[in-house]
């Protein structure tokens, strides 16, 4: 079992949400987050308003799925979540050793 964590940009959520619609996902949990990463505090666009800040909007999806479809789930949401630009997000995989129930 892999736990993956995707954090992606608030416009861009409900849209890898769609594309995750028939992955073989095991679990699924959605947060709203604050952060940056080498970009540090950067002047941004979201939903077409320009402003700078320290610590950036971005939303967390952690899905659990089992090993050998991890690499389908990633795909999946990097087709949609990657623009290209600074700031797209992270997505960490991590084992999940103990079970969920």
């Amino acid at each position: 079992m892999k736990q993956i964590i995707a954090i992606v940009k608030p416009f861009l959520a409900e849209k890898v949400l769609e594309n995750l619609k028939r992955a073989p996902l095991e679990a699924l949990q959605v947060r709203e987050v604050k952060g940056f990463g080498r970009q540090k505090s950067y002047l941004d666009e979201y939903s077409e308003t320009e402003f700078a800040q320290a610590f950036l909007p971005k939303v967390e999806l952690s899905m659990w799925v089992d090993d050998a479809r991890a690499s389908e789930v990633i795909k999946k949401v990097v087709e949609v979540a990657r623009t290209g630009r600074i700031g797209d997000g992270k997505i960490f995989v991590l084992s999940a050793t103990a079970p969920l129930f």
